[in-house]
C-alpha cells in the first residue's frame, strides 16, 4: 500500500498553526495563565488542521528561502490580530480603571500574575468577568470566526496590508478610552456628582471638613452601584466581540 505525501499541505497547515499559536498567546481570553503553553499549542495545532481545507488549495509553496519569509510573515500577522482583539477588550478593563479612579480604589492597586493585570480591585473584577462571559456567552467563538476568515483576506505568507493595518491598529488604540468611558459613564458622573456635593458642603459649611466623609462615602457610592454596570457586561463583551471581529477584518 501506497501512501502520497503532500509537502505544500504540511507547509500550509503549519504556517496556519504559527499564525493561530501567535493569536492565542495574545488574544483574550486564550492570553491567561490558567491556559497550560501546552494546550496553546495543541489548540493552534487542531486550529490549523481545521482550517486547511480552505487554505491549502489555494497556497502556492514558496521557492527557495522564501518559506521563511512566509513564516515571518504569519507571525506578525498572528501576533497583529491578536492585539487588535487585545486593544479592543482592554476597554472592559479600563473602565474598571476609571471606576477605582474616581471610586478611590486606586490605592488598592496590584499586580495579578494569573491574567497579568495591573491595577485596582475593579479593573482586575472587570476583567475577569469579562474572561468569564467570553467564555460562558460563546464569544470567544466570534472572535475564532473572524480569525478564521483572515485566511480569505491575507492568504498564507501574503503578509498584511501596513496602511490598513496601522490605521486599524490606530482606531483600536484610540477606541479604549470612549469603549471605557461608555461602560463606566454612568458610575463615573454619579461620583463625579458625588465630589461636587462635598465641595459645595464645603463651602457652605468650612468646619465640617465633608471631604474627610469622601473616601468612605464614595466607596460606599461606587460598591452599591457597581452592579448597575456589571448588569451591562454581557451585552458589552457581545458588542466587543463583534468589534474585534471587524478590527481583524479591516486590518486585512
Amino acid at each position: 500500500m501506497a501512501f502520497a505525501f503532500d509537502p505544500s499541505w504540511l507547509e500550509a497547515v503549519m504556517l496556519a498553526s504559527v499564525r493561530m499559536a501567535m493569536f492565542l498567546v495574545i488574544a483574550p481570553p486564550f492570553s491567561s495563565r490558567a491556559v497550560p503553553a501546552r494546550v496553546k499549542a495543541g489548540l493552534a495545532l487542531a486550529l490549523g488542521l481545521a482550517v486547511s481545507p480552505a487554505v491549502v488549495p489555494g497556497y502556492a509553496p514558496p521557492a527557495g528561502a522564501g518559506f521563511l519569509g512566509a513564516l515571518l510573515a504569519e507571525v506578525g500577522t498572528g501576533a497583529l490580530l491578536g492585539f487588535l482583539v487585545y486593544a479592543v477588550f482592554t476597554a472592559v478593563q479600563s473602565a474598571g480603571g476609571l471606576i477605582d479612579l474616581f471610586g478611590g480604589f486606586q490605592l488598592a492597586q496590584a499586580f495579578d500574575p494569573q491574567s497579568m493585570v495591573n491595577g485596582a480591585p475593579f479593573a482586575r473584577f472587570f476583567n475577569l468577568a469579562a474572561i468569564a462571559l467570553m467564555c460562558s456567552s460563546g464569544a470567544y467563538l466570534v472572535v475564532l470566526m473572524g480569525m478564521f476568515r483572515s485566511f480569505e483576506a491575507v492568504p498564507l505568507g501574503a503578509g498584511l496590508d501596513l496602511p490598513s493595518s496601522t490605521e486599524a491598529v490606530v482606531e483600536s488604540v484610540s477606541g479604549i478610552l470612549v469603549s471605557a468611558a461608555q461602560i463606566a459613564g454612568p458610575l463615573v458622573v454619579v461620583l463625579f456628582l458625588a465630589d461636587a456635593g462635598l465641595g459645595l458642603l464645603t463651602r457652605v459649611a468650612p468646619a465640617l471638613n465633608a471631604f474627610a466623609l469622601g473616601f468612605p462615602l464614595k466607596i460606599l457610592i461606587a460598591l452599591g452601584l457597581a452592579g448597575t454596570v456589571f448588569v451591562a457586561l454581557p451585552a458589552v463583551v457581545d458588542a466587543l466581540a463583534a468589534a474585534a471581529t471587524g478590527a481583524m477584518r479591516k486590518a486585512g
